[in-house]
């Protein structure tokens, strides 16, 4: 019985185990593998990011770009950019960049619409310049946009609501076309945007002010003498911006249908200047003035001469806010240029982008200035484009803000009948050919013209006449309107 009892415990212990075995060697059911799905609610490149209902999009592109008589227009920049003006053994007749662009965009439907993140990242060498007090050769990263946008509303960095859509390239070309806003490395803003339908929309924004304080351009105090050699570079006194108290205030309405678009915006701007004397508080200041600048643009589509030709202009008047009428990207605010002379050791052009003017008691005097840009492009066949634009820009100091600026003309040692006058009108012209031997790929060759026609004339040969930074000795010098020429090669693959 008991031998009997043990016989069946055991089986039934031994039955157990194997039972046990056999339990733990079934599999055990895997976790389901979500795979990456294609988004197509907002366009090709488009995927929703795993485990999320968020769209996914990257992008961008690489580019190499080589120059030749390149830099600020072949104009010397007084804010330590290089010698390209100087015309000597320290000019740099080509240069080199190399960049990589990468752009993020998600976009997320929700009950109140889409919420949209965008940025762009920029990572950028530019050869080291012979000459040059900046960082080349040294990689720079850049952040062209960063901004969510959420019903009608955008926040944080893009460009302004006052450009063109071409923003300063109205058939490519150089950063330095006038006659235009051009905000294409972004600003930081809050705007709404709303749609009125049939293509009518219509937009308000605050944006940082590009004053000095944040890139350009000048509000020259004339009571504070210029440093030896800096009239000739286009400083004319202390830049004396005080604090930034108010954002740019901005208003767009824009047409946009089948034929192309219109689009007109308003910018008010306010002038807040420092002290007279910009150590002391004791000295006063003159009050703020309010400067503006209005801009249209015009685009038109769909033209005879063959699918895809366009052509875009556009035309802006600023009263103290000068910077909208030469852009925001790679202009210096102050600029010259040398080149050779029948009647004097060298001839000099120079000139100055500024908002406003004061000196030891007086009010701001708004500087003014107006300028128009455009271009048209054509398609010759799916790999051949080529187009041609121009800009055209004046700057006028005015009676009483031009006397401020040639109370410190006397230093040059001015010959008799000599005219210091601050004005100026800028120009540009240029082409480009595109050739596109497969998708995405391009290659570019850009020839550009620019022409300073400064006002000054006559002489000057004062102490006051040197330019260490650029090699220029205390001389004499002719007065003169000065030109250059660039060239640019680029290759880009987009993706």
């Amino acid at each position: 019985m008991n031998m009997t009892k043990s016989l069946i415990l055991g089986s039934a212990a031994a039955l157990l185990a194997m039972g046990g075995a056999q339990a733990a060697d079934l599999p055990v059911k895997a976790k389901a593998i979500e795979y990456v799905r294609i988004c197509s609610l907002y366009g090709a490149g488009f995927y929703y990011m795993p485990g999320t209902d968020t769209c996914i999009k990257l992008g961008g592109y690489v580019r190499a770009d080589y120059w030749g008589m390149g830099g600020d227009y072949g104009f010397n920049a007084s804010s330590g950019t290089g010698n390209q003006g100087s015309n000597n053994r320290l000019t740099n007749y080509w240069g080199t960049r190399a960049r990589m662009d990468l752009t993020v965009d998600t976009r997320t439907a929700t009950e109140y619409g889409v919420v949209r993140t965008f940025a762009d990242m920029v990572f950028t060498v530019d050869s080291a310049q012979q000459g040059a007090t900046g960082t080349g050769g040294a990689a720079g990263l850049g952040l062209y946009h960063a901004f969510i946008q959420f019903a009608g509303f955008t926040f944080g960095r893009t460009v302004s609501i006052f450009d063109m859509p071409w923003t300063g390239y109205p058939a490519g070309g150089p950063d330095t076309i006038p006659g235009g806003s051009n905000h294409v490395t972004g600003v930081n803003q809050a705007a709404y945007t709303a749609d009125f339908g049939q293509g009518v929309t219509g937009s308000v924004a605050i944006e940082e002010p590009t004053t000095a304080l944040f890139g350009q351009p000048n509000l020259f105090n004339t009571s504070v003498a210029p440093a030896a050699g800096a009239f000739v570079s286009g400083l004319y006194g202390a830049n004396s911006w005080g604090g930034a108290r108010a954002p740019d205030l901005i208003g767009q309405v824009r047409v946009d249908q089948a034929w192309g678009l219109f689009q007109f915006g308003v910018v008010a701007h306010d002038i807040h200047p420092t002290y007279y004397v910009p150590t002391t508080e004791a000295s006063g200041h003159p009050g703020d003035a309010w400067g503006f600048a209005a801009q249209a643009g015009l685009s038109i589509k769909n033209i005879p001469t063959g699918p895809g030709d366009s052509i875009n202009m556009q035309a802006v008047y600023a009263d103290g806010d000068t910077h909208e009428v030469f852009g925001n990207v790679a202009w210096p605010q102050n600029w010259s240029m040398y080149s050779g002379s029948n009647i004097a050791y060298q001839s000099v052009g120079f000139a100055s982008l500024a908002d406003g003017v004061f000196g030891t008691g007086t009010s701001v005097q708004k500087v003014k200035s107006w300028g128009f840009r455009g271009g048209y492009t054509h398609n010759w066949s799916p790999n051949w484009a080529s187009g041609i634009y121009g800009g055209y820009a004046q700057v006028r100091y005015g009676a009483v803000g031009g006397a401020l600026v040639c109370a410190n003309f006397a230093a040059l040692g001015p010959s008799a009948g000599a005219v210091c006058n601050p004005d100026f009108n800028f120009a540009v012209v240029g082409a480009n050919v595109v050739w596109t031997p497969v998708k995405n790929l391009a290659f570019t060759a850009d020839v550009s013209w620019s022409h300073l026609d400064q006002k000054y004339s006559g002489t000057i040969s004062g102490a006051n006449t040197a330019v260490a930074a650029f090699a220029k000795p205390a001389a004499v010098y002719e007065l003169k309107d000065q030109d250059s020429v660039s060239m640019l090669l680029r290759a880009q693959r987009n993706f």
